[in-house]
């Protein structure tokens, strides 16, 4: 009864490991996902400002409301 009782705890013990492992896996992937998708935003952002930056100065002020406002 007793030796029942502990191979079914190491059966228990040998899921959870298991588990652990496959979650420790999912967010060690999900980590590198949220750095790819940081240096992405990163470099986009970098892009925007530096084509802000090159246009005019009056290009937004230069828009007339249209006529048939």
């Amino acid at each position: 009864m007793l030796e029942n009782r502990i191979i079914e705890l190491e059966i228990k013990v040998a899921y959870q490991e298991d588990l652990l492992q496959t979650l420790n896996d999912i967010i060690a992937m999900q980590q590198q996902q949220i750095d790819n998708l940081s240096h992405a935003y990163k470099s986009m952002h970098e892009r925007v400002t530096n084509l802000a930056s090159k246009m005019p100065e009056d290009a937004n002020q230069n828009h007339e409301i249209p006529p048939h406002y």
